[in-house]
C-alpha cells in the first residue's frame, strides 16, 4: 500500500491535535489550573492521546484520496 507524504501527514496531524488541545485546555484546564505542571501535562496526554487516534482515523477516511495522491 503507498504511504502518504510526510508534510500531508503533518498537516493532518496537526488538525487534529490543535482543536483537541484547544478543547481541552477550555474544558479542563480551569479545574485542574493549581495542579503541578507534570500532572497537568500527564492529564492532558492521558485525555489527548486516545482522542487523537480516534480522530485521526475519522479524518483519515475523509480525506484519503487526497492523503493518498
Amino acid at each position: 500500500m503507498k504511504t502518504p507524504k510526510k508534510w500531508k501527514m503533518a498537516l493532518l496531524t496537526w488538525i487534529c491535535i490543535y482543536p483537541l488541545i484547544n478543547i481541552i485546555f477550555i474544558t479542563v484546564m480551569p479545574v485542574i489550573g493549581s495542579w503541578h505542571p507534570l500532572l497537568k501535562t500527564l492529564l492532558t496526554t492521558i485525555i489527548l492521546v486516545p482522542l487523537m487516534g480516534l480522530s485521526i482515523e475519522l479524518l483519515r477516511k475523509q480525506v484519503g484520496d487526497w492523503l493518498y495522491k
